[in-house]
């Protein structure tokens, strides 16, 4: 019997990366369009527009921008809060996580376009950041959700060793991070698509698919427990019905 190569933790599955994926490219094309021309899921383009500020003398827009890389830097050290200090037992901790994340773009939908738009901006980096750092694998390969350069650059690499050795797993993994990929950019399309004609309303998506994600994220234990409290009852229903019509 041959030994699967990838992951099965719950947390790593294909289907919530890529749906984490497709709301990291929506989120990308909502500040884009909705909130000044940004691109707030990276914080290195925050970083160069913070540099940029500066040698101009800019002083608001350089606090504007360092708010972002602040607020980037404080999802991460919420996230790593969130693994070590709460350990609940009901749900796991990347699910605190994401209930974290839907209050936060709640919060989002309700501030109008305009003179706030760096908080919102900020929020959302602060989203991305604990997003990235509670979802880092998917199968066991590293990735990342919210942004395509290390995904893309890891890809390739194991498209070219499939090539070079023949080498069926590499080439699954390439699979892989195209397929997040191209989720990205469906998420991305598909948000300018909605947004462009529904407006802000569309952005409710987002927390939707968070709620999604959550619930794709479940742990095994947890699907079983559920099983054992609700599946019996109706076995024991349908034993009683069979029971009941059975022949004497």
């Amino acid at each position: 019997m041959k030994r699967n190569p990838f992951s099965t933790d719950d947390s790593e599955r294909l289907t919530a990366a890529c749906l984490l994926s497709a709301i990291g490219g929506f989120l990308d094309v909502y500040t884009y369009l909705f909130r000044g021309g940004v691109f707030a899921n990276a914080v290195t383009g925050n970083i160069v527009l913070l540099g940029l500020q500066l040698s101009r003398g800019e002083w608001s827009r350089c606090g504007r921008y360092g708010l972002a890389i602040g607020f980037y830097a404080l999802g991460i050290f919420a996230a790593g809060l969130f693994q070590w200090k709460f350990p609940f037992r009901k749900v796991s901790w990347r699910q605190t996580v994401i209930l974290l994340e839907l209050g936060c773009l709640l919060a989002v939908s309700l501030i109008p376009p305009g003179r706030w738009d760096f908080v919102v901006n900020s929020l959302i980096a602060f989203v991305c950041a604990l997003q990235v750092q509670a979802f880092r694998k998917v199968r066991g390969l590293p990735f990342a959700s919210t942004m395509c350069t290390g995904n893309l650059r890891s890809g390739t690499e194991a498209l070219f060793r499939s090539w070079r050795d023949r080498d069926r797993n590499a080439r699954l993994k390439a699979w892989h991070y195209y397929g997040v990929i191209l989720c990205f950019i469906a998420g991305a399309a598909g948000g300018a698509v909605l947004l462009s004609r529904y407006g802000n309303r569309a952005f409710l998506l987002a927390p939707a698919g968070l709620l999604a994600a959550f619930f794709l994220i479940v742990p095994r234990r947890t699907l079983a427990t559920w099983r054992r409290r609700f599946l019996p009852r109706g076995r024991k229903r349908r034993r009683a019905d069979e029971n009941s019509t059975a022949p004497f």
